[in-house]
This record gives structure tokens, sequence and C-alpha cells, in this order.
């Protein structure tokens, strides 16, 4: 089996004005400094976006954005590009994420636009997907699954495919308090996996990186981490914490 670098990524969403996420990065730093075995990356805000870039210079930590507009540049007001993201220091895009779905009509056709640009861009796709609560209730899980990535990932190239990352956070798990068993986590990163395969071939299922998100904490991240396809965590409330994200960076 292939030996994934792990990748732990913290989603600030729209929390802390620059002030804020320039002190939290600053002690994030510190605590974080010495760790060279596995990537880290933090998505602050947009507006801290250009501030966080500098004090993260020097550290193991990369800048993430959190979303993105599948257009070079244009009369988009209120939306940022691709390039723009590249140009204020950022490596990797949150793409797709349930709350972007859920209340900004966000849909796999949309996602895979974001996601062809942001590789043309040579930004790293962060994809996100996962079920909603009834639909797991109703055994829709691998359906659901099934469809966001064959729809995300439409007429994405073997070539292109190699730079992404998936994200598997189950609706139901996200802000509530509930996470995914191990077991749950599990099986959901392995059928990932088998349809990459499907899709593509062994090679790039085996490289590719899919992180477990959904109410993951310092409390739970070791039992996560320890399951065979799960290669990372993408981190909500947890991550706005330096000291509760860092535990979980540190995870064994």
């Amino acid at each position: 089996m292939t030996q994934r670098r792990s990748l732990i990524a913290g989603n600030w969403k729209m929390y802390k004005k620059c002030d804020e996420a320039l002190k939290t990065a600053e002690l994030l730093c510190q605590k974080v400094k010495n760790i060279d075995d596995r990537d880290i990356m933090i998505a602050p805000p947009m507006t801290a976006l250009n501030h966080v870039a500098g004090v993260i210079k020097n550290s193991p930590i990369k800048l993430g954005a959190q979303n993105l507009h599948w257009e070079n540049e244009g009369a988009f007001t209120g939306e940022v590009s691709a390039n723009m993201l590249v140009s204020s220091g950022c490596k990797y895009v949150i793409i797709g994420h349930s709350e972007r779905r859920q209340y900004f009509g966000e849909t796999d056709e949309t996602v895979n636009k974001k996601i062809k640009s942001s590789i043309s861009s040579g930004l790293i796709p962060v994809i996100c997907i996962g079920e909603l609560e009834q639909e797991r209730e109703e055994g829709k899980t691998f359906s659901v699954l099934d469809k966001q990535i064959k729809n995300g990932l439409k007429d994405i190239s073997l070539d292109q495919a190699s730079s992404i990352v998936l994200a598997y956070e189950p609706v139901w798990a996200i802000g509530t308090g509930k996470t995914a068993t191990s077991e749950q986590a599990q099986e959901a990163h392995k059928y990932l996996r088998d349809l990459l395969t499907s899709l593509y071939n062994n090679e790039l299922s085996e490289q590719i990186r899919i992180l477990y998100g959904g109410s993951v904490k310092p409390a739970n991240v070791n039992e996560i981490m320890s399951m065979p396809d799960v290669d990372g965590a993408l981190v909500g409330g947890a991550s706005l914490d330096p000291d509760s994200f860092a535990s979980i960076v540190k995870y064994e």
C-alpha cells in the first residue's frame, strides 16, 4: 500500500477579523514549528489571506482559501478567482463545502468548474463530498458519493486528478458535535478509493489523499487517523483555537 503523507487542514469559516487571524496564525506557528512529517493547511476568511500569508511564510503551514469563482476575471461582483488566490499566497482551496452547497446554491456542476479552474492555476483543490443525515438513514450514502464524485470530476483527466484532495464530510456531522465512527469513516473512504480506481486507475487511487471532516477534535483524532484509508482531517470549529488545532496536527 502506498504511504500517503497526511494533511491536517483547518477551515476557519466566517470567523476572525484580520487582527484575530494574525494572532491565531502566530500562535499556531509557534506550536507546530518543528513538524515536518505531515502537511498542515489553514483557510482563513478572504479578508485575512494576505495578512496570514506573511505570518506563516517560514513555517510548515500552507495557506488555503474557502472558495473561489471558476472564471479568471470579469464582472462577477464579490467573487474571487483562482489567480487572485495564488497571488495572495494560497496553495490550497476548499471546493464544494456542504455549507456552500446548502446556503449558496453550489452544485456538482459548479464544483466541477471550480476544480478545473483551481488545477489550471496551480492550486490544490480540497473537494468536499458527503451525505445528509436523511440520506444515510435511507441507505443512500454510497449513491450520493458516487454522484458527487462522478459529476464533480467530469472531464478531469488522469493527469489533472493527480493533484486533488478529497474530503469526506458527512453533512450530519458538521458543526453538530456528532462524529462518524472510525468504522463509518473508513467504510466511506474505502468506497471512494475503490470508485477512484474504477474512474482512473489503482495507482491514482492509492496516491490521492482522502480527509475526514465532521466534528474532528483532539479527543477523537487518533482513532479516526488510525483507519487505513483516512489520510487527514478537515477541521472546522476545533481549528479556531491554536491549542486545539495544534493537538490535532500532532495526532499519533
